[in-house]
């Protein structure tokens, strides 16, 4: 009886090491023909993009904006996919699943993008001819305004009566009228032109800077989605690799993933003027502060990372005189004139004065305000709009621009007194000054001339003195790197 039981028992070990088997050579099965799959879909990929877009005529637009749909169509197909294995998550299947997905759609979205600059960069040339054709209108109708110019000063110099006494007879007189009465004219007419093509001309340049602006945001996009593929593809191949081996080392890539969540969570995010926190809470405040504003929050965070390194490079001050909003050095002690903005004696300016604004908030807080740091003025007799330094806490703002944050801080925080060295709350008005400067819009010329304008007051500038582009380059780099660490956390 023990010896049936025993090779009962025999016999369904055996059968569940048979569907064992089964299940991970059907599973192997699946996970080839998706790579094969998808291969094919990035060679069709690589051989249509390879073909160079042409959206110039008539024609070509109208099919360039049906690809431009299909693609469109494309590509919430492939989202669907994505969200589907969502549910698969964590499993060799669904993550091959999901990563080719994720390829296709980015290639997909690289056509489209390829389509979008095609298309720019026809209606750019266009705007550069029109504004061609306005300028050379305008050079033209000028020399024509100089010879008629002339002529009314001529006739300026003889005055009616003259013509009156020196005409032959009456005909010679209404002649001479009449010419005056025409050169007044095409005076009139020429002023009228001349207005109507300067204000086209602006227009069309104003049109044409902002199709550059697209076309560099639809570049931007293709070199982001092409970095995605390399990702994803190296991630596919490290898990094809362990398929070859045994499938129980799958837990060894998950237990990886995890740990290196862990590092970027625990990472110290460094805030100047305020110390560290961890990158998990920063992420927090920051994803907070984006709902409320429409930033991204790696956009916030590269603004604050940008600042902190700059705080390092700068150091911090401490004021000695409310009055003249002189100064000294934090860790030196070195003397600075006007630390922060106080009018002189005898001022006329309708600044808001930096110095008493400060001192009521670090009052409101229970702060001493000759003991509490922030940023020396620069080297240079210019920076961020202005000779001063005075600027507080992560965000360095300056007393008077955060005192205009305050009621937008108190209503999205539900706080009763914001302040500028507590993280969240920097952050947060961080986030809302970047979403005033226009990186709301999420787009790579949008955020880099926020940037630029966060640091400098106006956008990103080639050439200017001092420059203020290094900026904005910088911090779309840190951007950049801030969203790769959330969407690797967001995947975990």
């Amino acid at each position: 009886m023990r010896l049936l039981q025993q090779l009962k028992q025999k016999k369904k070990r055996k059968r569940r090491i048979k569907n064992r088997i089964y299940d991970k050579i059907t599973g192997m099965k699946k996970i080839v023909t998706l790579f094969f799959i998808c291969s094919f879909l990035l060679l069709a990929g690589q051989l249509n993009e390879a073909q160079a877009l042409s959206c110039q005529t008539p024609a070509e637009k109208i099919k360039c904006q049906e690809e431009y749909d299909a693609l469109n169509a494309e590509i919430a197909e492939w989202q669907k996919v994505l969200n589907e294995t969502k549910a698969k998550k964590n499993t060799i299947q669904g993550d091959v699943t999901a990563l080719n997905a994720q390829i296709a759609k980015a290639e997909k979205e690289i056509k489209q993008r390829n389509i979008t600059v095609s298309t720019l960069n026809s209606e750019i040339n266009q705007k550069v001819a029109n504004i061609s054709s306005l300028e050379a209108r305008i050079k033209n109708n000028q020399a024509l305004l100089a010879n008629l110019l002339k002529k009314k000063d001529q006739n300026d110099v003889e005055p009616i009566y003259y013509l009156l006494l020196s005409a032959k007879d009456l005909s010679d007189l209404i002649v001479d009228i009449d010419a005056i009465g025409l050169i007044n004219s095409g005076l009139q007419n020429l002023f009228s032109e001349l207005r109507s093509d300067k204000t086209a001309t602006q227009k069309e340049k104003e049109d044409l800077d902002l199709k550059k602006n697209k076309e560099l945001d639809a570049k931007y996009e293709v070199e982001q989605k092409k970095k995605v593929i390399a990702q994803s593809e190296a991630e596919k191949k490290q898990l094809l690799a362990v398929t070859k081996t045994v499938e129980s080392n799958y837990q060894q890539v998950l237990s990886e993933r995890q740990r290196q969540a862990e590092v970027i969570r625990s990472a110290l995010f460094d805030l100047r003027d305020a110390g560290g926190i961890s990158f998990a809470k920063a992420l927090e405040y920051a994803s907070y502060a984006s709902e409320k504003t429409g930033v991204r929050a790696a956009m916030i965070l590269a603004i604050l990372s940008q600042e902190s390194d700059l705080g390092k490079n700068i150091g911090s001050c401490y004021i000695s005189d409310l009055t003249t909003g002189d100064g000294v050095g934090k860790n030196t002690g070195t003397k600075f004139q006007r630390v922060m903005y106080a009018p002189l004696p005898g001022s006329t300016s309708n600044r808001p004065n930096d110095t008493a604004v400060f001192e009521k908030i670090t009052s409101e807080l229970g702060m001493n305000w000759a003991t509490t740091p922030v940023s020396c003025p620069p080297g240079t007799t210019y920076y961020v709009g202005r000779g001063f330094g005075g600027a507080m806490g992560p965000s360095q703002f300056i007393p008077s621009t955060w005192q205009g944050f305050v009621g937008r801080l108190k209503s999205a925080l539900g706080v009763s007194l914001p302040n500028p060295w507590d993280p969240k709350h920097a952050i947060m008005a961080t986030s809302m000054y970047l979403s005033d400067l226009g990186a709301g819009g999420q787009t790579y010329t949008a955020e880099r001339n926020a940037a630029c304008k966060y640091y400098s007051g106006s956008a990103c500038t080639p050439g200017r003195v001092p420059s203020n582009t290094f900026y904005g380059d910088q911090v779309v780099a840190k951007a950049e790197k801030f969203q790769t660490d959330i969407n690797f956390l967001n995947n975990i």
